[in-house]
């Protein structure tokens, strides 16, 4: 569509356009001419096409029109972004055209990051335009004064849409959407993404019903990424995930470009990344870095520096992924591999935000399997590709803690709350009776737990309505309000000698520290590998797990987990198993892999595309079973733990599993292979699609991580707070109340909103039991059995993990690289069997 910017444009406007030498592009004009019809609109189109220039040009035409002064306290446009700092960066770049149009704006941002201070004078005299987080809204929605605040609201712009739109934070968004439309039903929304798998979807977010469906603006075109593999004269490991081999070609990549992005997927990576460059950094470049953890005075200090053109290079996290617009950003580099098409495409735009320029960027692998996935994410670049997860059903804790906001902000009719939730996307579907269960359980906890006065957070008036009980419930609303629930860490502590031989706590030395999800999946007497001991689990006191040295010889037996990785998406792991399956295509890869793969051929096989490879051999006293799904880490550890389950039954004796992307590795005392030749079909028994019945069923009921998804499910339910006045609960309070409490509902209350809650939370994601069922059925039929007499060369980088996870830094590559080169031999059938 094509708009004359004349009668669309003010005359202020089109000089502003005329003296930058610009002409507004047509999809700013279309959602122009769209606000002044009153409509909605998603806008899909890629980095550098003025996205937020579009988004906001109607709310600026209008206050230029029929200007307001701030203490009007009229709020008229709404900003809500997925991160803190884009929403910073879009105020800093929207105040230039404001400031050089002479427009009297009052522009704001409200981030977790604001003074409370400014926050409460916001609710009292808000800009005209204020950008803010799906969690300040939610705050700003349960206030006493929300209805006055939002009485005038004309316009919400929601800004990279679609990574909010697949996770809680989506939920929680799209029913303080629902509770816009209902305080101010004429405002319009606009939301702008480049990732967009569909369209018609994501859409849905914008509007309370279909009877206003939003309009769908799309821009076509825009330059061509220029994307490559780094390329490497050292050959790269099996296993491992740091990098450090490249980390002397990526310096060298900074220093000859003007101001670089090196992304990378966890903190420890981004912390290990920035220490390896500053080593070689001889020259002293400004190199800084950027992650969720720092302190937000650093990380303000760091944005203003790239904005300002003082920094070569930042390496960060997704902190970073989203929007931010620093024109100076000449080259993207991805350390790892990207797990996703979609999430590669988002970083690559953040090199030369323009349209007509391309965007260049390096794939760095940091093993041999990894330069498989950077290819298929190569392939996926070149045709524009997406795989942004599928919408799912709204979360009930999330709706459990909205109702409790909405009682906070002021008294409700139950009825009226229900048709306004279903004005959500996620929650279209809901059905009363899920409802008024979440309904009864903030009003009493629900039927277990209704004797204790305690989880009562609102009360039904004689005039039907429902309120907050008290001023305190409301406080401590305000003060754990959210989704995100961020991972804790516990020390792990060398006992003192006790009473019996057993270990104490106290005094002992600190050896570093684990993920507190990982502790919890250890039983007293558990093995595992940390920083190269082999150490028995004893216990939890309140902050540490309590451990001892093993005795020699001892095997580690227990799952090993790596927390904060992005999952292989669906569409990359098929694009791999395509590879291994067609020599044809080995062409386009490294010699180095190519030569792992014909060794692969020598020495085992290789999977067709829709196969399963299952290998087993003995070693050193132990039976080993590796597969090779490439479905995902998650997909795969449940897989791990259900075929664990199934050979205790059948009296294999299993150690341990371990998974990674790719695969999964099970040992045991018994000999699988020998079962198989003895007894046809027991493998494929092994992974019959009946184990997401019973064993599923009966693991679930014994399982750590149910109690962990429960407890994260009832800190955003509001059942359990985080934070207090005056106070913080430690982890260990957490984890205590709400296992008391898990208990207690599983014995007396099995349908209990907040188990039901837990259950979808861990079907969805720990567990991906979805994506496990898609491909057991997938492989029904298809399985391969290989028989060896030693490990095979892919199977390397699987045994690789085995107890490798707690292992950091230097130490864990000089580790990993001694255990690689003895295996390697072995498979290459040149060391000892």
């Amino acid at each position: 569509m094509s708009h004359d910017p004349d009668p669309l444009l003010p005359l202020r406007f089109r000089d502003w356009f005329a003296g930058r030498g610009w002409q507004p592009r047509d999809h700013q004009l279309e959602l122009l001419a769209l606000a002044r019809a009153r409509s909605s609109a998603l806008l899909v189109a890629p980095t550098g096409a003025g996205k937020t220039l579009a988004g906001f040009l109607p709310s600026m035409v209008d206050l230029a029109d029929a200007p307001l002064k701030p203490r009007e306290n009229r709020l008229h446009t709404l900003y809500i972004s997925p991160l803190k700092a884009l929403a910073v960066d879009v105020a800093r770049n929207l105040e230039t055209p404001a400031r050089e149009m002479r427009l009297d704006l009052a522009i704001e941002t409200r981030t977790g990051d604001t003074p409370a201070h400014k926050r409460a004078l916001q609710m009292e005299r808000p800009p005209q335009i204020l950008l803010t987080t799906p969690e300040q809204l939610a705050l700003m929605l349960a206030h006493r004064e929300a209805r006055n605040l939002f009485a005038g609201l004309q316009r919400v712009v929601l800004d990279e849409l679609h990574a909010l739109v697949t996770s809680k934070r989506g939920d929680l968004l799209s029913l303080d959407l629902a509770r816009l439309f209902a305080l101010a039903p004429d405002f319009t929304a606009v939301g702008l993404s480049a990732t967009v798998r569909e369209p018609q979807a994501l859409a849905r977010y914008l509007t309370p019903d279909d009877a206003r469906p939003p309009q769908i603006v799309t821009v076509e075109g825009g330059a061509r990424a220029e994307i490559r593999m780094l390329e490497s004269d050292h050959p790269l490991p099996q296993a491992g995930h740091t990098a450090a081999a490249s980390m002397p070609a990526i310096y060298e990549l900074i220093r000859r470009h003007r101001t670089t992005l090196v992304f990378v997927n966890t903190r420890m990576q981004a912390e290990f990344v920035f220490q390896a460059l500053w080593r070689l950094n001889e020259e002293t470049l400004p190199i800084a870095l950027h992650h969720g953890s720092l302190d937000v005075a650093q990380r303000r200090k760091v944005e203003a520096a790239m904005v300002e053109g003082r920094l070569k290079a930042v390496v960060c996290t997704a902190t970073l992924d989203l929007g931010i617009d620093w024109g100076d950003v000449d080259l993207v580099i991805n350390v790892g591999a990207p797990k996703g098409a979609s999430r590669i495409l988002q970083r690559i735009g953040r090199a030369n935000h323009r349209l007509d320029e391309p965007s260049r960027a390096y794939l760095v692998p940091a093993n041999r399997f990894e330069i498989l996935e950077c290819r298929a994410a190569l392939d996926a670049v070149e045709e524009a590709a997406q795989d942004t997860p599928d919408m799912h059903p709204g979360a009930l804790d999330v709706l459990a803690q909205h109702v409790l906001g909405m009682a906070c902000a002021e008294a409700f009719d139950a009825d009226d709350l229900f048709s306004e939730i279903r004005m959500a996307a996620p929650y279209r579907d809901l059905d009363r009776e899920t409802f008024d269960d979440v309904l009864r359980f903030v009003a009493t906890g629900g039927y277990a737990l209704t004797a204790y006065e305690r989880f009562a957070r609102i009360v039904q008036g004689k005039d039907g309505l429902w309120r907050v009980r008290d001023a305190r419930t409301a406080q401590q609303y305000r003060m754990n309000v959210g989704t995100i629930v961020e991972a804790t860490m516990v020390k792990v502590r060398l006992g003192r000698p006790g009473r019996a031989g057993q270990p104490v706590g106290r005094g002992g030395r600190v050896l570093g520290e684990v993920e507190e999800y990982f502790a919890e999946t250890l039983s007293p007497g558990d093995t595992f590998l940390f920083a190269g001991e082999v150490l028995t689990f004893h216990g939890l006191t309140e902050d540490a797990a309590i451990v001892s040295r093993a005795a020699a010889g001892t095997d580690p037996k227990i799952p090993s987990y790596a927390g904060g990785k992005f999952p292989l998406s669906t569409y990359l792991a098929a694009r791999v198993r395509g590879y291994l399956a067609d020599p044809q295509s080995w062409a386009r890869l490294p010699a180095q892999l190519v030569a792992l793969l014909d060794l692969q051929r020598l020495r085992s096989r290789l999977p067709g595309p829709d196969d399963l490879l299952v290998e087993t051999f003995m070693r050193a006293g132990r039976s080993y079973l590796v597969a090779y799904p490439f479905e995902g880490r998650l997909a795969h550890q449940t897989l791990g733990m259900l075929l664990t389950r199934r050979l205790e039954r059948a009296r294999m004796k299993p150690l341990g599993f371990v998974a990674n992307d790719y695969g999964l590795c099970v040992w045991g005392l018994r000999d699988i292979g020998l079962m198989e030749k003895t007894k046809p079909g027991f493998i494929a028994d092994l992974f019959a699609q009946d184990m997401l019945g019973d064993d599923l069923e009966e693991w679930l009921e014994e399982s750590a991580l149910m109690k962990r998804t429960f407890r994260y499910c009832a800190v955003i339910a509001g059942l359990i707070e985080r934070h207090y006045p005056g106070q913080k609960k430690t982890t260990r309070q957490v984890t205590f109340s709400t296992d008391l409490v898990y208990d207690v509902l599983r014995k007396h209350d099995p349908r209990h909103i907040l188990l039901r809650a837990a259950r979808q939370d861990a079907a969805t994601g720990l567990l991906d039991l979805k994506r496990l069922a898609v491909m057991l059925e997938r492989i029904k039929g298809r399985i391969i059995h290989q028989p060896l007499t030693r490990v095979s060369p892919l199977g390397v980088s699987i045994m690789l993990e085995i107890g490798r996870e707690s292992v950091y830094g230097e130490g864990a590559d000089d580790l990993l690289a001694q255990a690689e080169e003895e295996l390697m031999r072995e498979a290459a059938g040149t060391g000892n069997a």
